[in-house]
């Protein structure tokens, strides 16, 4: 802005701000208030920075987390759908605290017959409801699942007294576990393995009638232990089926029994190639290691056709070892067709790998690996590099759940082999979700049990980063000329949701047990802020540069909300409260529009209204240092003697005047405007964003601005902006590209742009007919 400029802005403002102040000594005195701005710090809601975790968002030099470590036996009876195991689990305590009593978590008795879960909810009668579902829910005996638990003994073979609360358990041991402290002890157990076809288990088997097949991916199959942390002790909220996991890191070493022609794989590396592979398999697999372009075929469909015929009696047992993940899980059957291929990641060769029955193809060998390989490069690139051997993807029938190195997902073909481009995007997505979770929180290790969205958003956040590179890295998988079709993460595909009924929304920061719209509440929301974040508010530099601090700062640790909140700022010099405030604590919404425009002349001698406010204040025009007069066009101070189109042709001296009151450098930088508008915009939202602004002039030029976020920290409702210039001013268009998920576009012009009910374009097309 140039100095011409600054006076008229800075002379405007202060006469309104003196107008204001005196309209306001007149008001009756009203009573105090609590600082309600949208950009006060943080402060209230985030817990005092301690020696475990500093203010910048990094651990602290006291931070601290156990460690559970697990031996284990598993057997999967296929003939009777049931699971059987003993386990070792080893705990240390590396926390300052001495410990009486450990927590475990048994998540299938979500499942139990006594569960309480079913009752949890209110219930109305539906208009309509798929078959099976509608059998399962009203028509069906419930399913009799939920662990049985046969023993807990000590390293010396002792009974160890416990006590099961729903989903948690409690083991009272015999003597404190003091700080540093390790303890050995055993559980043996069992439970009915579900139909997650039907039940909408995480973890379970799929039927296959037609060769009387099952495909099992197991979860969840173990009592697990509880997290035990310096923000709230034992982590022991009870699982309820929407929040999910929070889980110590430690090392596996699991035997898993299975038929003998099965296809098995899980968390770890395998063992014992040599006992459960061919010779043909360990040939292909080798080939596989080499292959970075594309899958090798370890199992092919014809062997896995004829693999569906044997119901083998014989047994194989697999044996997986992994060392610092959070959980394990595995799946098998002799349906499986299998294939690997190599993916570099920094300097170490991945495995990315695929599982599926026939019933996938022709999608999955088309794409499942692809799209593996394509989310360990993406993720590894905007987070670090990926730690773990493998990642593999499974296929099951409506299913998307993660765990460490291995994940489910769907995407099924019609019995024919063909499949929509919804289905191929649909498979493509939940695999780039499923593996991205590997990440976030497989690897740092949030607490999804009490923060949904601190796994599920950062997670869908930067799955849409991903979609749109996969668009970009395999164009022929996508229509020509367009785009990876993201179903989350683009400002618009959020509107709706923040624009809805609020009794029906709950902020991000809630728990995801107690939202009504989870999908919207942990995945889509947070994804989108991030995403504008990233893109509108910090740049992508700033952004990638903390994000990727974040992530590196708590890779196999527990971060908190404040973890991430603080360290996005810390790496950016950005000071985001309010967005985290706005977008995260609240429902608010955004809103900003142009609320109206006036043009202003200019003169060297004083308006009307001027000569009214200095004989109010006793001032005496030559007592005052040199002015000049801005009059609002139309209005009662509107002099006719100042029409026109440029400050010489207002007044004859006005120019000279001007000049005679700047220096020479100043002269020498000045541009004679020769319009001036007053620009007031407003903001019915709650949330304050950037306000971005695409100007066009009568020439059809366009000038776009994006004033920061903090021009709405004095007023939180409107704000005007003084434009100075030489061409007449012709549009206005807040938001142009629509970068910030404003729910209501009609403010968002001037002139106002005249906006077509639902009916007029109904009665229009039945017209145009």
């Amino acid at each position: 802005m140039n100095k011409l400029k600054y006076v008229f802005a800075s002379l405007f403002f202060l006469f309104a701000a003196v107008t204001m102040a005196q309209q306001e000594v007149k008001k009756e005195r009203q009573s105090g208030h609590l600082n309600q701005n949208k950009f006060k710090q943080l402060h209230e809601e985030f817990a005092t920075p301690n020696t475990y975790r500093s203010a910048s968002g990094a651990p602290g030099p006291d931070y601290y987390q156990q460690q559970a470590d697990y031996k284990m036996d598993i057997e999967l009876d296929d003939e009777n759908a049931k699971i059987y195991g003993t386990e070792t689990i080893t705990y240390t305590n590396n926390s300052p605290d001495d410990l009486t009593f450990l927590w475990l978590q048994l998540d299938q008795n979500v499942r139990a017959k006594d569960s309480k879960s079913p009752l949890r909810d209110g219930q109305s009668v539906p208009l309509a409801d798929q078959v099976n579902t509608f059998v399962d829910t009203y028509l069906s005996e419930p399913f009799d699942g939920g662990f049985n638990i046969e023993y807990v003994r000590d390293d010396k073979g002792k009974p160890l007294p416990y006590t099961i609360n729903q989903t948690m358990m409690r083991i009272d041991l015999p003597q404190t576990l003091n700080s540093k402290g390790q303890v050995s002890f055993s559980i043996k157990w069992w439970y009915n393995i579900p139909d997650h076809t039907i039940s909408r288990a995480r973890s379970g088997y799929e039927y296959f009638p037609e060769d009387g097949n099952r495909a099992y991916v197991i979860a969840q199959f173990f009592p697990r232990m509880a997290v035990y942390s310096d923000i709230e002790g034992w982590q022991n909220h009870q699982f309820w089926g929407n929040g999910e996991f929070a889980l110590p890191f430690g090392n596996y070493e699991v035997n898993i029994t299975v038929p003998a022609d099965h296809i098995l794989d899980g968390t770890g590396e395998l063992q014992n190639m040599k006992e459960v592979y061919s010779k043909e398999m360990i040939s292909r697999y080798q080939q596989a290691k080499k292959s970075y372009d594309k899958p090798v075929l370890i199992v092919t469909q014809a062997e896995a056709e004829a693999a569906e015929k044997g119901f083998s009696a014989k047994k194989k047992t697999w044996k997986l070892k992994a060392e610092n993940v959070r959980d394990f899980g595995f799946a098998t059957s002799r349906k499986f067709i299998y294939d690997m291929q190599a993916v570099k990641i920094g300097s170490k060769d991945v495995m990315a790998i695929s599982m599926y029955p026939k019933e996938g193809n022709p999608l999955w060998e088309e794409y499942s690996t692809k799209a593996v390989a394509h989310t360990l490069r993406s993720f590894s690139s905007h987070t670090f590099d990926y730690p773990y051997p493998k990642a593999i993807s499974v296929h099951a029938k409506n299913q998307g759940m993660e765990y460490p190195m291995i994940c489910w997902n769907y995407g099924r073909p019609n019995e024919d082999g063909t499949y929509s481009d919804r289905v191929k995007y649909g498979m493509i997505s939940v695999i780039i979700h499923e593996v991205g979770h590997n990440f976030f929180p497989m690897i740092v290790n949030s607490d999804e049990r009490q923060w949904g969205w601190m796994d599920e958003g950062l997670d869908t956040f930067l799955q849409y980063v991903a979609e749109q590179e996969f668009g970009e890295a395999y164009p022929e998988a996508i229509a020509p000329n367009s785009k990876y079709p993201s179903g989350r993460g683009e400002p618009s595909k959020i509107v709706h949701y923040m624009a809805g009924d609020q009794s029906t929304i709950s902020p991000i920061m809630s728990n995801p047990e107690n939202v009504y719209q989870l999908g919207n509440n942990a995945y889509g929301k947070p994804a989108t802020a991030l995403n504008i974040l990233r893109e509108t508010v910090m740049g992508r530099e700033l952004f990638d540069h903390a994000f990727k601090t974040y992530a590196k700062r708590w890779m196999f640790k527990h971060p908190s909300p404040e973890d991430f909140f603080r360290t996005m700022e810390d790496a950016s010099a950005v000071d985001l409260d309010w967005f985290w405030r706005a977008w995260f604590y609240t429902t608010d919404y955004v809103d900003i529009g142009v609320k109206e425009v006036k043009k202003y002349f200019v003169s060297d001698k004083p308006t009307k209204k001027m000569k009214e406010y200095m004989a109010a204040r006793n001032i005496k025009l030559e007592d005052l240092r040199p002015l000049v007069f801005l009059a609002e066009e139309g209005s009662e101070d509107h002099d006719p003697n100042l029409i026109g189109k440029s400050a010489s042709e207002n007044s004859q001296s006005l120019q000279e005047y001007m000049m005679d009151n700047l220096t020479a450098e100043e002269r020498a930088k000045v541009k004679e405007p020769k319009y001036f508008y007053e620009v007031t915009f407003e903001k019915p939202g709650g949330i304050p964003m950037p306000l971005i602004v695409e100007y066009t002039y009568a020439d059809g030029s366009q000038e776009n601005i994006t004033y920061p976020a903090e021009i709405w920290r004095m007023n939180d409702q409107e704000v005007s902006r003084v434009i100075a210039s030489e061409k007449e001013l012709t549009g206005i268009v807040v938001d142009p590209k629509a970068e910030t998920a404003d729910i209501d576009v009609t403010n968002n012009s001037w002139p106002i742009k005249e906006t077509k009910s639902d009916f007029d374009m109904f009665k229009e097309k039945i017209d145009g007919k």
